[in-house]
């Protein structure tokens, strides 16, 4: 491999592998993609957090979280196929719904792969093949059980419950039916070149495209998103425009807006308020359902981000936004305590 290439350690099951994969390639930025297995995982096992992907850079620096890589290569290659809308408004709002996906989209993911025993049987046997370097079908098969239920058993710790099923499952069809409406329409969310946005919900969609129970949903209830999907994890063919800023937001944007407004910042506050209170669990209601789950000191700093860049905007990018995150019940979340 040459010195020059970067190298992603990532999975095929990994929502946010497939993410940065899907940007390098958009953005033509030369890589070599590493299935992570037992063969190789000792060249990343003193990386912290240990979670995937992991970029290594060519200088052999490594670095994982995707969203803070995705922003370092546009740092790195500034101008080449940006999948940060150029108007500072856009590209908060493209920022924010990329956390909402990574945030509460990986909720989806995560629910519709564990919470049935045929998700269970299948994803955790394919997990495991594609884990297993050598050992053939009865060492994939005994991993598989081990990794099944530790899965199965971490769910009640990232909020997937029975109790928590209707929100998640409703927020995955809202999703599902602004998206499948839009794509036939204008490709991506800000117009007909992919943002950070559309990516941060390709990694998570791309999951549920493949597991038996959410597939089958999806090919009844939005049956564009398989083909959108298959295109946006290789665009780097795709030549196209920013949306002009001056137009008003397409139906799908003011949609997942809104939903930000109605679940993801009140998930966020919550969790922000509990975790200030030292109390361990929080619940909130939303849509006419409840939901309530573990605190998490990580969706503290998600909550701090999203206000920062907020805070940080241009007042005539602030003025701009101002009107539309009222209107989808965000504006007040985003003020400082």
């Amino acid at each position: 491999m040459s010195i020059e290439t970067y190298r992603i350690f990532g999975g095929l099951g990994s929502p946010y592998s497939m993410k940065l994969r899907a940007v390098m390639r958009y953005r033509r930025i030369p890589h070599v993609w590493t299935q992570l297995n037992d063969a190789n995982a000792y060249e990343i096992a003193n990386i912290r957090p240990a979670v995937i992907p992991v970029l290594r850079f060519p200088d052999g620096n490594m670095q994982t979280d995707s969203t803070p890589l995705i922003y370092e290569l546009e740092k790195r290659h500034p101008g080449v196929r940006s999948v940060l809308p150029d108007d500072e408004s856009q590209h908060f709002l493209s920022f924010l719904l990329e956390d909402m996906a990574d945030e509460w989209g990986t909720k989806m993911m995560f629910h519709y792969r564990w919470f049935l025993p045929r998700d269970q049987k299948q994803m955790s046997t394919w997990l495991s093949f594609d884990r297993s370097a050598e050992g053939g079908l009865a060492n994939i098969e005994k991993y598989a059980a081990t990794f099944r239920e530790r899965q199965v058993g971490r769910m009640a710790l990232v909020g997937c419950t029975p109790g928590n099923k209707p929100l998640i499952e409703e927020t995955a069809h809202q999703v599902l039916d602004l998206l499948d409406a839009h794509v036939p329409e204008e490709r991506f969310l800000f117009g007909t070149r992919p943002s950070l946005a559309d990516f941060g919900w390709m990694g998570q969609l791309s999951q549920l495209a493949v597991d038996p129970t959410p597939a089958e949903m999806m090919r009844e209830r939005a049956p564009f998103i398989f083909r959108w999907l298959a295109e946006l994890d290789d665009a780097s063919g795709v030549e196209g425009k920013w949306r002009d800023a001056d137009l008003s937001l397409s139906p799908a944007v003011k949609g997942l807006l809104k939903m930000a407004g109605e679940v993801y910042f009140p998930f966020l506050i919550a969790n922000a308020d509990a975790m200030g209170h030292g109390e361990e669990t929080f619940s909130f209601r939303a849509l006419g359902y409840s939901y309530e789950q573990g605190t998490f000191r990580y969706q503290v700093k998600c909550l701090s981000t999203l206000r920062a860049r907020f805070a940080g905007l241009s007042d005539a990018a602030r003025e701009k936004l101002a009107p539309i995150l009222r209107e989808a019940g965000c504006l007040e979340f985003l003020a400082a305590p």
